[in-house]
């Protein structure tokens, strides 16, 4: 009686058919520069961590480019470590 009426609240399972692909390959890029900081900035979120690959659709060996470059940026100090954005 009771029980019929409770209804979850959870998101819906929506699925994302949209290809993914590297965008680096796509384009031939083969060097990535971690002097460009707006470039670097697309595969950071707002808390200053690096996207995970199923989010931006790069391949593993570039992946591992995009992280070094980031870490790269950060100690010379294009990039912050962290922001201060969630305060």
């Amino acid at each position: 009686m009771a029980n019929d009426q409770i209804k979850y609240v959870t998101a819906p399972k929506v699925e994302d058919n949209r290809k993914k692909y590297c965008r680096f390959k796509k384009n031939g890029i083969k060097y990535i520069d971690y002097k460009d900081a707006n470039f670097l900035l697309k595969f950071v979120n707002e808390q200053g961590k690096v996207l995970p690959r199923r989010l931006t659709g790069t391949s593993l060996k570039f992946q591992r480019k995009v992280a070094q470059a980031v870490k790269r940026a950060r100690h010379i100090g294009l990039l912050p470590y962290v922001t201060d954005s969630l305060k």
